[in-house]
C-alpha cells in the first residue's frame, strides 16, 4: 500500500474510517494504564481522530504522526486552536496546547522523536496496513520506542475473504504473533459489533469483532 493511497483518500474526503465521537474502547479501558498526568503519550497514523483531544483533556502531553497535511490542518481547525507551523526535513510540526502532529512518513521517525513517550494509542494503525506491511510496522515501533511503554490497542478480526480492506482484519493469534518477542500482552476484551456496523455487514460481513490489547514493551 503507497502513500498516494491515504492522501488521495483525504483529498476526496472519502474517511469512512473517521469517528466523529471519542472511541469508547479509549475512555473505558485507559484508566488501565495508570498514567501519571504529563505522561507523553504517541497515537501514530493519528488522522484528525477526537481521541487526541480526549487524550489531551486527561492531562496527557500528546504527538501523532499523520501522512497527510489535510488532515493535520483539520484537526487544529475544527478543535479551535490555532497552531504553530514549523517546516522541517522530515516532518511539518504543527502544535498547541501539549499536542503536536508530526506530518509525515511513520517510517521516517526515530527513537530521539519518541524518546519521552510512555504510552502508545493504536486504534487506527496496524488494521489500516495491509499484512505485509504489519510486522514491519510492528518491528519499527517498538525500534524507537523507550522500554516498558504501554500499547492501547484496538483491533478488528473478521474473515478477510468476506471483505477487502481497510481496515484489515488483524487476529488475535496475529497480534500475539507480531509482538511476543517485544512484550507482554493482556486481551482485555472482545467484543461482538457486527450489529453496531450494519455497513460492514451491508459490505458482506457474517462476522466482526474488535479486540483490545493492553502491551507492555519488554
Amino acid at each position: 500500500m503507497k502513500s498516494e493511497f491515504w492522501l488521495e483518500r483525504w483529498e476526496r474526503q472519502e474517511i469512512g474510517f473517521h469517528q466523529d465521537e471519542v472511541n469508547p474502547y479509549l475512555s473505558r479501558y485507559w484508566p488501565e494504564l495508570n498514567l501519571a498526568r504529563g505522561s507523553a503519550v504517541f497515537v501514530p497514523l493519528c488522522g484528525k481522530s477526537r481521541d487526541l483531544r480526549w487524550l489531551r483533556d486527561q492531562g496527557h502531553r500528546v504527538s501523532g504522526v499523520e501522512l497527510s497535511d489535510i488532515a493535520v490542518q483539520a484537526f487544529f481547525r475544527e478543535n479551535g486552536y490555532a497552531a504553530r507551523h514549523i517546516p522541517g526535513e522530515r516532518f511539518d510540526r504543527r502544535e498547541a496546547d501539549d499536542l503536536c502532529l508530526l506530518c509525515g512518513d511513520f517510517f521516517d521517525l526515530s527513537g530521539d522523536d519518541l524518546a519521552n513517550v510512555t504510552a502508545v494509542y493504536d486504534r487506527a494503525a496496524l488494521i489500516a496496513l495491509p499484512e505485509e506491511m504489519r510486522l514491519r510496522y510492528v518491528r519499527h515501533l517498538v525500534g524507537i520506542l523507550p522500554p516498558a511503554t504501554q500499547i492501547l490497542l484496538v483491533a478488528f478480526d473478521y474473515p478477510q475473504s468476506e471483505m477487502q480492506g481497510p481496515p484489515f482484519a488483524v487476529s488475535s493469534d496475529e497480534v500475539r504473533a507480531l509482538y511476543r518477542d517485544y512484550a507482554e500482552i493482556r486481551l482485555l476484551a472482545q467484543q461482538d459489533v457486527l450489529a453496531q456496523n450494519p455497513h460492514f455487514k451491508a459490505r458482506g460481513l457474517s462476522r466482526l469483532h474488535e479486540n483490545i490489547f493492553l502491551l507492555t514493551l519488554r
